[in-house]
């Protein structure tokens, strides 16, 4: 997938605007979030995870969907992965393969324990973001004359997301009482958090699509988009050598 030729008429709509406006305010936030992390579950999370044992699924399921709604670091990623594509069956394709490797990480990277820096694994998280925009914009094509393969490349970046939040479930110490159920429970509402961040993304993304506006902007959000995962990549490096 790459940006098409830019065309069509310099006068965008209002929905075209706002979308773009949207996205502009999104990004600039992520900017100036210099003391938030990728990731990160809120206080209040922390704590109730840290204080329960035992099986509590509906808790769990709620905290996962919640993580993944808040989530700015997936949500650039998939809005990067959805951008040109128009078709439900290929979005069904795509989100699928991300949750397949987000899924198997998170689960074995809190079940073995593995202990990988948070700070390493978010800077990849930023770099997905990174190559997705630079994917949209047809650079690997146009500087290497190679287009790495989108699905293959989903895949994968699935794995380090999943990775990431791993390594923050395992900084709470999660009880061992209930450990399987509660992961399951919390892996069933990351996808529904990612079926609610989707669709909201796509009521946006179709109101844009429909408009001259688009095709003007699509290179501009593209650009911002790789700036805020170069903004994350450069937080979180720094976050590991000062800390």
């Amino acid at each position: 997938m790459k940006l098409p030729p830019l065309g069509g008429s310099q006068r965008g709509f209002v929905p075209g605007s706002h979308a773009l406006r949207f996205l502009l305010a999104a990004l600039s936030l992520l900017a100036l979030a210099g003391t938030a992390a990728a990731h990160a579950v809120a206080e209040g999370d922390k704590g109730y995870i840290q204080e329960i044992s035992g099986v509590n699924i509906i808790p769990f399921i709620y905290l996962g969907a919640k993580h993944m709604v808040t989530g700015y670091d997936h949500l650039l990623f998939l809005f990067g992965v959805i951008f040109f594509l128009y078709r439900l069956k290929h979005i069904g394709i795509y989100v699928s393969l991300f949750a397949v490797g987000h899924s198997t990480t998170m689960l074995l990277g809190v079940y073995y324990g593995w202990n990988v820096s948070s700070y390493l694994i978010d800077a990849i998280i930023g770099l997905s973001v990174v190559y997705k925009a630079l994917d949209n914009l047809g650079a690997f094509q146009r500087w290497f004359g190679y287009q790495p393969d989108t699905k293959l490349a989903t895949l994968i970046f699935g794995f380090f997301h999943g990775l990431g939040l791993a390594t923050k479930i395992l900084e709470y110490e999660i009880a061992e009482d209930g450990l399987i159920p509660n992961l399951l429970a919390f892996n069933v509402g990351v996808e529904i958090g990612q079926l609610i961040a989707l669709g909201m993304i796509l009521i946006v993304m179709s109101y844009w699509r429909r408009t001259p506006s688009f095709l003007k902007h699509a290179y501009t959000a593209n650009v911002l988009m790789m700036t805020a995962g170069f903004v994350l990549i450069g937080y979180q490096l720094t976050g590991y050598f000062v800390s």
